[in-house]
């Protein structure tokens, strides 16, 4: 009888750890599944993004930002047809985070979510139409990731908007600073000028990220 008892235990943990590693090898495989899947789309969907989307390098730089640093709280201002959407989505569910994006265009949005759900990854991302210039400031912090692809002479105001959500050590970033576009000279000199941040300007691509910092 007293054998029976100090079986009856051991079993019990045999079950549970056969069970843990059963739902860990799930998990593992179901990342496996997801991650297979994203990468095919983007390679091979790689020459096909137009409507105003990121090049292949930018979206590869914000997915390892979010990544590298474990963002978790996401905000994305100009989704287009999702292309860098997928990309920041993607990195966050590595993180565990959840993504906001603003979008103009209904129909570019419409496109974004299908690209989205076709991946299995809208779940994590929260698509909202409307004018940017007023959504940003309804968007809840605190944030810790910011990607800003929008009407570049608002760049500096999307940036006052969002300063106050930022967590410290959280990052904004924007696109095409680069490029000359109207706008994007005054935004330079104008982040680069902030003593709470630190701004480097990655060049991946001919666009450039411009990447702030926060201290």
């Amino acid at each position: 009888m007293k054998v029976a008892l100090r079986i009856k235990p051991a079993l019990s943990c045999i079950f549970l750890f056969s069970l843990v590693a059963g739902c860990m090898a799930q998990v593992t495989e179901t990342r496996s599944e997801l991650d297979k899947r994203v990468e095919k789309f983007l390679t091979e969907k790689r020459s096909a993004w137009q409507d105003l989307n990121v090049p292949y390098e930018d979206g590869k730089v914000l997915h390892d930002l979010i990544v590298n640093n474990h963002y978790q709280s996401a905000l994305e201002i100009g989704t287009s047809t999702g292309h860098s959407t997928v990309w920041i989505a993607w990195a966050l569910s590595k993180t565990g985070g959840r993504l906001v994006t603003l979008e103009i265009d209904e129909n570019r949005q419409r496109e974004a979510i299908e690209n989205l759900k076709f991946l299995g990854l809208a779940d994590l991302v929260d698509f909202r139409l409307g004018d940017a210039h007023q959504l940003v400031k309804g968007v809840e912090g605190p944030l810790d990731f910011v990607f800003s692809d929008a009407d570049k002479d608002w760049y500096i105001q999307y940036f006052k908007d969002v300063d106050p959500k930022l967590k410290t050590g959280g990052t904004f970033t924007a696109h095409n600073v680069l490029q000359s576009i109207g706008g994007i000279k005054e935004y330079m000199d104008f982040v680069s000028s902030q003593p709470g941040y630190e701004t480097t300007v990655d060049r991946s691509s001919n666009s450039g990220i411009a990447i702030s910092r926060k201290k």
